[in-house]
């Protein structure tokens, strides 16, 4: 339990973020491993079950998907990864190089963020869903297309459907642009309860520009604890 304790204070100091009382975990967690495309239950409800099979089918349908240009220059497609159950849903804009290679989003130092700022709630990976608007790489990370973006909502809603979150968190302003069809500003989509498809959305910075700019560690805290108090209320 010491250890446990100290491992949570490394978080949250590595988040910038006052130490607060842990949420309790999560039971009957079922993950869905997008690289190995496995499933593996433990005590899972049907209906998680029906989800994870549903995921792992629909993985297996965007692994062969050609709608657009970005098939061609894709080393693996990027699903997802995640419990089947989860409540809360990380959503980011597109694979980087490291998750074109490893078939998984969010990974590296961005990944690692993502991990501390999970922790620092008292949540851990496996009990959350994380995906992308989009399963394929940009060439040289850049920012989605429209058309791009369109191709993969099918995709992401079917996700979405699934998994039937509580919360939706999007990563980052070109995540919350596509997510919302909005243009404004990530300043004036922070703060707010927002929805997507009928699911609570919050929007939040990306972890890799929290890399870059620390300072707004506070701000990206400020949401978390928002989102917190949506699933609680909901």
């Amino acid at each position: 339990m010491i250890a446990c304790e100290v491992l949570r204070r490394q978080y949250l100091e590595a988040m910038g973020i006052t130490l607060w009382q842990r949420r309790v975990l999560l039971a009957n967690e079922v993950m869905v491993g997008t690289s190995e495309q496995s499933v593996v239950a433990h005590g899972a409800a049907p209906a998680s079950a029906t989800a994870a099979v549903g995921l792992q089918a629909l993985a297996g349908e965007v692994a062969s998907c050609v709608k657009c240009p970005l098939h061609s220059t894709r080393k693996q497609t990027v699903f997802g990864v995640g419990s089947a159950s989860a409540e809360w849903m990380f959503i980011g804009e597109a694979p980087g190089v490291q998750e074109d290679l490893q078939g998984e989003p969010f990974v590296g130092r961005a990944g690692q963020l993502l991990n501390a700022m999970l922790a620092a709630i008292g949540l851990k990976r496996e009990q959350v869903y994380i995906a992308n608007v989009l399963k394929c790489r940009p060439p040289n990370n850049r920012d989605p297309q429209p058309h791009e973006v369109d191709c993969c909502e099918p995709y992401l809603l079917r996700q979405i459907e699934l998994i039937n979150p509580s919360i939706i968190l999007a990563l980052g302003r070109h995540a919350a642009h596509s997510l919302l069809k909005s243009d404004l500003p990530l300043a004036k989509l922070r703060g707010r309860r927002l929805t997507y498809h009928g699911i609570p959305l919050v929007v939040t910075y990306h972890p890799a520009y929290l890399l870059r700019n620390p300072v707004d560690k506070r701000k990206a805290w400020d949401d978390l604890c928002l989102a917190r108090d949506v699933v609680k209320a909901s």
